[in-house]
């Protein structure tokens, strides 16, 4: 049996039925527009797939508050990072409370609708200190606090559309009920997820394995959103994935699929959000590696892993599959970490996802130690016609 929704509820995805969004949509063309961030959006559509369950819309301060600094909303709901839409003083005067809003990207195009309960002020450097750890404006998920307006809109959402994502990601975007059916029909009881935003190399297919190892199944399961410049595009990733899957698993372990989050680098709390969404995918288990979800120097290697440890143990049906530093050593003929290989520093290839683009866009040997030819040849073709 498959891990319960978070909450201990049924899923419950904010995306309106086809036959009502007509209707919404011409409701919602006479509202105040509120346009919405990336990252908004990109939560917006995981509050439509149910990913988010059991959020029914964006936080009011309460749990805005809670979250930032005890990751629990005001019903006691586990939530590590708070879900906030926000808009400038100027829009927020022009709206009251019960009032609708059109919820719109940067074209105006309508994505879905809120029910204003309530329009607040935050502390944006108390929300950065609680949730990153810092308050720095180099820090990706630091900067689109800072950028955002200075009042939060709250209130219950109708998702009246899901974008791209269906169309462009046929077959790879699955929503939290289609990813359980599948691990069902699978005969999967325990699941293990492995959180991408690069293409596979030795590391990552070692991780992936060891979960396969403890696991029924595994969900290898990548960012669409919006990412960090310089990260390689999600077809791209897709394709290099499909490659290894295919050559180097055995056929009916793993699951590939998408989802539509925008990255906020927000290490060990994100961590967290990432074990809360996956409970709902139906993943006992969330592969944690070398800093996860981390950001240049503002979260140690295992940060992500302690923070497991420092939760309630109710919090979450999501466990961490915690692994240290993978690389390939040359004399153990294989990858290792540093529990199982006794060898030294000069007898080891740190295999990182950093050098891997740096050899790939520099057009250097990539070590055979390092990815799969099968892979390379993905991101060799990829890198060539981005220079040409």
């Amino acid at each position: 049996m498959l891990v319960n929704p978070h909450g201990q509820g049924n899923l419950m995805p904010l995306l309106v039925s086809e036959d009502t969004r007509p209707e919404e949509l011409r409701r919602a063309e006479s509202f105040v527009k509120v346009l919405l961030s990336t990252r908004e959006l990109s939560d917006l559509l995981m509050l439509a797939m149910g990913a988010y369950t059991p959020l029914k819309g964006f936080m009011g301060e309460e749990d805005w508050r809670g979250c930032c600094s005890d990751m629990t909303t005001s019903d006691g709901i586990f939530w590590p990072i708070p879900i906030t839409l926000s808009t400038s003083e100027e829009i927020s005067s022009s709206i009251k409370i019960g009032d609708e809003v059109a919820l719109v990207n940067d074209s105006l195009k309508i994505f879905g609708t809120l029910k204003v309960e309530q329009k607040y002020n935050i502390d944006k450097n108390y929300e950065c200190l609680h949730v990153f750890r810092t308050a720095d404006a180099a820090h990706p998920g630091v900067a689109k606090i800072l950028e955002q307006g200075n009042v939060n809109l709250s209130g219950p959402v109708k998702v009246l559309d899901e974008d791209h994502y269906p169309e462009t990601y046929k077959g790879l975007y699955y929503k939290p009920s289609q990813t359980r059916a599948l691990f069902e029909e699978n005969g999967w009881s325990t699941v293990a997820a492995f959180q991408t935003r690069n293409p596979m190399h030795r590391s990552h297919e070692y991780l992936a394995k060891i979960a396969v190892e403890l696991c029924d199944g595994l969900l290898i399961h990548q960012v669409l959103g919006a990412l960090k410049p310089g990260d390689i595009p999600a077809d791209v990733r897709v394709e290099s994935i499909n490659n290894l899957v295919k050559n180097y698993f055995v056929q009916g372990t793993v699951v590939q699929a998408g989802y539509p989050i925008e990255m906020r680098y927000g290490g060990p709390r994100e961590a967290l959000l990432h074990a809360v969404f996956r409970q709902n995918f139906g993943c006992s288990h969330l592969v944690v590696g070398r800093d996860h979800a981390g950001a240049g120097k503002y979260y140690g290697p295992f940060d992500a892993h302690k923070i497991f440890d420092e939760i309630p143990s109710e919090s979450l049906e999501t466990k961490a599959i915690k692994i240290d530093i993978t690389f390939y050593c040359y004399k153990c003929h294989g990858m290792a970490t540093g529990r199982t290989c006794p060898h030294g520093e000069e007898d080891r290839l740190n295999v990182s996802g950093t050098r891997l683009r740096e050899m790939l866009a520099n057009n250097e040997a990539v070590p055979t130690e390092f990815s799969r030819p099968e892979v390379l040849e993905v991101l060799q073709k990829y890198y060539y016609n981005a220079d040409n």
